[in-house]
C-alpha cells in the first residue's frame, strides 16, 4: 500500500515543481481550488521551481486568480533545480507527492524521478513522450518497486482521458470487451486557440528519436499480447470517418503506447482479457487537411536534421501554420475550448465465447471536457495525485513505475473526473 502520510520531515501531500512554468502556473491554480478534497479535508501544499521570485509571482497570481489572498501566506515555497541534485532531494524528502510539470521531459524528467524513488516521494507528470515514459519503467521500476513509490507518467490530457477512457468503456461493457478505436476532436472559440510550443518541442524531439524508441521496447523483451476476437483493422494514413464525419489521421501521441502498456498490465497482473485499441484524431474539413498535408510535408523533411529541428523550434507558428506558439493561449482562449473523445467499442456479451465467432455486441463512450493543455491537463494531474493520497488501499499493492490506467483502475478517478467537467458517459 502506498504510504500517504505526512509527518514533521515530509510536511507537504503535494510539491508542484516547475510551477513558474506555462503549465505549471495551472496546475498551481488547480490544487489551490482542491485544497478541501485532501485528506481529512486538508491539502497541506509547497510550490517549487529554480527562481524564488517567479515562484513568489505564481502564488500571487494564483491568489488575484482565485481571490485568495491567504495563499500568499500559506503557500511554500521551495528552491529546486533539475541540474542541482541535492536540491531535488531536499524537496523530495519533504513531499509526500511531486507534480512534476518540468518538461521536455526526455531532458529533464529522469532527475526528478530518480529523486522521488531515493527519497520516498510519489511522483505524477503530465509527459506525453513514450521514450521517457517508457525509459523509466525500464530503469526505475523495480527500485520504485522495493521502496513503495508510485511513479505515474501521462497524467494529464496525454493520456489519462484516452486510458482511462479505455478502461470505462471494458467496465460499461457487458460482456468482454476485445477492441475500442477512439476519435479525437477539439474546438475552439470564438478567440481562437493555440497550443505552447513546449509541446511542439516535445513532438520535435520525439520524432528525431524514433529509432532510439524502437531499441529501448526491445530491452523489454516482451511477448505480443493474445488477440482475442477480430483483429482491429488499421485505418490509412488519412481517411474520412463515418464516425466522426470529417478528415482524420492516426494519433500521433502517446495515447496508443500508454494504453498498450495499461493493458498488459491487467493482463498479467489481473489475467484480464486485453483491449486492442486503435488512436485516431479528426483534422477538421478540406480546408483543415491541406493546411496539416503542407506542415506535414515541412515538418516530416526539417525533423530529420538538426539545421531543421533548430528552425522548427524557433519558429513554430509559422511551420505550425499557428497551431503552436511561444505564447500559449490567452486565458480567454481557453475558456473557449474543448475536446471530446468518441470510443467505439466490441466484444461478446456476457456467456458467449470469445475464442468462438465475430463480436457480437458494440459500446460508444465518450469523454469529454474543456480545454485540453492548460484546464483539462491540470485538473487531471490533480485529481490523480488526490486519488493516490486518498485511496492508498485501491492502487497496486506494490510501487513502480506505471501507466495512468495500471494505478486508477480500481479507484474513483473517473467519479472525481466526472465532478470536475472531465465527462466519462455511455450513448
Amino acid at each position: 500500500m502506498a504510504s500517504v502520510e505526512t509527518s514533521s520531515s515530509r510536511p507537504y501531500h503535494i510539491v508542484v515543481f516547475g510551477a513558474s512554468g506555462f503549465t505549471g502556473q495551472f496546475v498551481v491554480e488547480e490544487v489551490a481550488r482542491t485544497v478541501s478534497e485532501g485528506p481529512k479535508g486538508n491539502l497541506k501544499w509547497a510550490v517549487a521551481g529554480r527562481s524564488k521570485q517567479k515562484l513568489d509571482k505564481v502564488v500571487e497570481q494564483a491568489a488575484e486568480a482565485l481571490s485568495k489572498p491567504e495563499l500568499r501566506t500559506e503557500v511554500e515555497i521551495i528552491v529546486a533545480d533539475v541540474g542541482e541534485p541535492d536540491t531535488l532531494a531536499a524537496m523530495c524528502k519533504q513531499a509526500v507527492i511531486v507534480l512534476n510539470c518540468v518538461g521536455p521531459y526526455r531532458f529533464y524528467g529522469e532527475p526528478v524521478v530518480k529523486a522521488c524513488v531515493e527519497n520516498g516521494a510519489h511522483c505524477i507528470d503530465i509527459s506525453g513522450e513514450p521514450q521517457f515514459l517508457e525509459g523509466m519503467q525500464l530503469n526505475y521500476h523495480n527500485q520504485a518497486a522495493e521502496g513503495g513509490v508510485y511513479i505515474v507518467g501521462a497524467c494529464g490530457f496525454d493520456s489519462i482521458p484516452a486510458d482511462m477512457g479505455v478502461v470505462y468503456t471494458r467496465d460499461q461493457f457487458r460482456g468482454t470487451l476485445t477492441a475500442v478505436e477512439s476519435f479525437l476532436t477539439a474546438s475552439s472559440g470564438p478567440e481562437g486557440g493555440c497550443i505552447h510550443d513546449g509541446t511542439w518541442q516535445s513532438a520535435i524531439y520525439g520524432f528525431a528519436d524514433s529509432t532510439k524508441l524502437r531499441d529501448l521496447r526491445r530491452k523489454f523483451n516482451h511477448k505480443a499480447l493474445p488477440t482475442v476476437g477480430s483483429k482491429i483493422k488499421r485505418r490509412g494514413a488519412l481517411f474520412f470517418s463515418n464516425e466522426i464525419q470529417q478528415y482524420a489521421v492516426p494519433f500521433m501521441g502517446a495515447d496508443p503506447s500508454i494504453v498498450k502498456r495499461t493493458q498488459r498490465y491487467l493482463v498479467e497482473e489481473h489475467q484480464a482479457t486485453p483491449v486492442q485499441y486503435g488512436a485516431y484524431a479528426g483534422v477538421g474539413g478540406v480546408s483543415s487537411l491541406i493546411k496539416l498535408m503542407f506542415a506535414g510535408m515541412m515538418f516530416w523533411f526539417l525533423v530529420k536534421f538538426s539545421f531543421g529541428r533548430n528552425l522548427l523550434i524557433k519558429y513554430p507558428e509559422f511551420f505550425s501554420f499557428g497551431y503552436f506558439s511561444k505564447a500559449g493561449p490567452t486565458r480567454k482562449q481557453m475558456e473557449g475550448a474543448s475536446f471530446q473523445f468518441a470510443f467505439y467499442g466490441e466484444g461478446y456479451t456476457e456467456g458467449q465465447d470469445p475464442s468462438q465467432g465475430k463480436p457480437n455486441a458494440k459500446i460508444r463512450t465518450l469523454v469529454q471536457g474543456p480545454e485540453a493543455g492548460y484546464v483539462a491537463t491540470p485538473i487531471a494531474m490533480v485529481q490523480a495525485a488526490l486519488t493516490i493520497l486518498n485511496e492508498p488501499t485501491a492502487l497496486p499493492k506494490t510501487g513502480g513505475v506505471y501507466t495512468p490506467g495500471a494505478v486508477f483502475a480500481k479507484t474513483t478517478l473517473i467519479d472525481r473526473l466526472n465532478k470536475h467537467g472531465l465527462q466519462f458517459s455511455v450513448i
